[in-house]
């Protein structure tokens, strides 16, 4: 019976790898709709005949070359799920077909393509398949209600991916690792515009960071503010030396603190400003060894960009700031901001399923416990309300609109 229902598992999954597709197509665009409806009918398949076999926790002590009744529940599993041929299902060595199998499953679930079965691994592979048909059917609710329009050249950061891609006509052109918001201080789903590239930038702490981290760190360590290159403002950006606060009692800052430019900076080197309503952006980061993490979930909303000087480079093309350009830049310590000659759409979404361009189906956590029904309504990009008719005023009755004068600054998030 098994061999029978792995047959058809087999068959269902190779007719996804075999759909026509461009492998360089986006994860989030017009066709990811089809392709995820596609998924899911395989995995409904896959449910109706009981879901796939669990894989014993022995089989993280596997390695390449061993026996064993582990390795046989192991090659179940994979066939289950399209990782492996029927015809590998003979035997119960874990040979290289086996090894390349857990790559495939480990490259569908945003893991590092190890080989074996580590702890995020196995859980993945024994994570029932209707938690998985969950997953397919909140993708295809976000995309039936989705508000954002493909354009010719836009950016995606898929939060639960972790991950950002550069598109330009249909076509991926960049692909990039990311860090976003952990749990307690998430990413928000959004949609706008990428209007500048700033290097050697500031960094404005948020109010909530402040009292959440700075202050306690300064009533531990009272050099903190020296040692992370901040500076206290207060009224009219006058300096105000931290010995003076009051820390142990502090509770309403009258001040603001600013971070100054240099590698040391949370937000690294370069920032990509995107203004919105959550003062989100996406930027550099001291800490390049997160990125070899495989949870990234780290940041206190927005999103740090692995390669973001590459990314900032595509986005300035047609001008002269290359990478070489942008590196010598940065290298004077100096601040600047570029602005792009047209803004660039970008979306931040919430997927944690979908079926890709190449045939694979892909699997993320549900990292914010939004794949609900009204989860699926608070992050799906709804489209953007068209700005209303300006008043037709008679020439003799001037008005001044509220739109007169500068916007107050965001705070901005880290």
């Amino acid at each position: 019976m098994f061999l029978r229902n792995a047959i058809l598992a087999t068959a269902a999954f190779a007719a996804l790898s075999a759909l026509p597709a461009r492998a360089n197509e986006p994860s989030y665009g017009p066709n990811t709709y089809d392709r995820t409806l596609e998924a899911l009918i395989a995995h409904e398949d896959v449910a109706t005949r009981g879901g796939w076999p669990k894989v014993p926790a022995a089989a993280t002590a596997l390695k390449p070359d061993a026996t064993g009744p582990e390795v046989v529940a192991l090659k179940q599993r994979l066939v289950a799920s399209g990782d492996l041929s029927v015809e590998a299902l003979q035997g119960d060595v874990y040979d290289a077909s086996v090894v390349e199998a857990v790559k495939r499953f480990q490259r569908r679930h945003g893991l590092s393509e190890l080989g074996t079965v580590g702890r995020l691994t196995l859980k993945a592979m024994n994570t029932p398949v209707e938690m998985r048909l969950n997953q397919l059917t909140a993708t295809l609710e976000r995309l039936k209600g989705n508000g954002f329009n493909f354009a010719h050249r836009y950016v995606v950061v898929n939060i639960p991916g972790a991950s950002v891609e550069a598109v330009e006509d249909g076509q991926v052109k960049e692909r990039h690792l990311a860090i976003v918001g952990r749990p307690d201080r998430p990413s928000p789903v959004i949609q706008a515009n990428i209007t500048s590239v700033n290097l050697n930038p500031y960094w404005t702490v948020p109010m909530s960071i402040v009292k959440a981290d700075i202050i306690p760190h300064m009533r531990k360590d009272p050099g903190f503010i020296a040692k992370s290159n901040m500076k206290l403002l207060g009224a009219e950006n006058k300096e105000i030396d931290p010995a003076s606060v009051n820390w142990a009692t502090l509770k309403s800052p009258y001040f603001y603190v600013r971070q100054e430019p240099g590698p040391t900076n949370s937000l690294g080197q370069l920032k990509i400003d995107m203004p919105n309503g959550d003062a989100v952006y996406m930027h550099d980061t001291p800490k390049k060894t997160l990125f070899k993490n495989d949870i990234r979930f780290n940041s206190s909303g927005c999103a740090r960009i692995e390669g973001v000087r590459e990314l900032a480079a595509w986005l300035l093309e047609g001008t002269e700031w290359t990478v070489p350009a942008i590196d010598a830049e940065i290298a004077k310590g100096e601040r600047k901001n570029i602005a792009l000659k047209k803004s660039v759409p970008v979306a931040w979404v919430y997927l944690t399923a979908w079926q890709g361009a190449d045939g694979q189906v892909q699997f993320r956590d549900d990292i914010y416990g939004l794949d609900t029904p009204q989860g699926i309504v608070t992050s799906t990009i709804q489209a953007r309300k068209p700005r209303p008719k300006a008043a037709v005023v008679p020439p003799a009755r001037p008005v001044t609109t509220a739109g007169d004068g500068p916007m107050p600054a965001a705070t901005i998030r880290n």
